[in-house]
């Protein structure tokens, strides 16, 4: 059954994901299907993608690897995400088609539409999952929070990160990203 034919209480698979149109943006979040549309804003494309550029530049030589989206990340059955940019360290993880398993970094850039389920949703979906670093990044308040798995595999309270601050990441033994070269601001004086 085509996803915009659903019904609320409706559940879906993997297996009913993939045979959907190829020309629409969907999400599975504990079975339940979300449509990734509409497209995000310039300002989320812009922030989506100076990550992305950056942190291909400080993983270029080590065996982790960036990406941005749209790319598939089964997380199980009924989990199918597509984060804004996401880092792989293990290789066996990237498939051809998708990323089977819980990246080490997943990062999403708010956009009014989809902000609620990124913070609730998502992030206990990504805490679930064994996601190691959660990246949320609001564009309107130029901030950042950065969720991170305790010992116990949980996510604790959010590192808030302001525009003018340095973002220290622990994927791939260490990255340190300038929020302000990733907001489009001037360096902090």
């Amino acid at each position: 059954m085509h996803p915009a034919a659903l019904q609320p209480s409706q559940r879906f698979t993997v297996t009913d994901y993939r045979s959907w149109p190829d020309d629409e943006r969907w999400e599975l979040i504990d079975g339940r299907a979300y449509a990734m549309t509409p497209a995000p804003g310039i300002p989320h494309q812009r922030i989506a993608g100076r990550l992305y550029s950056r942190l291909e530049r400080q993983l270029a030589g080590r065996p982790c690897q960036p990406f941005i989206a749209p790319v598939d990340v089964v997380l199980s059955e009924s989990d199918v995400v597509q984060p804004d940019v996401l880092v792989v360290c293990d290789p066996a993880r990237i498939t051809e088609r998708d990323i089977q398993g819980a990246p080490e970094l997943a990062v999403e850039v708010l956009s009014p539409s989809t902000s609620a389920r990124d913070l609730r949703e998502k992030r206990a979906l990504y805490e679930r999952a064994g996601v190691g670093e959660y990246l949320v990044i609001d564009p309107l308040e130029l901030y950042a929070q950065l969720f991170r798995r305790d010992g116990a595999g949980r996510y604790g309270l959010p590192e808030i990160f302001g525009p003018q601050e340095e973002l220290k990441l622990a994927v791939c033994g260490g990255l340190t990203i300038p929020l302000w070269e990733i907001f489009g601001l001037g360096p902090p004086e």
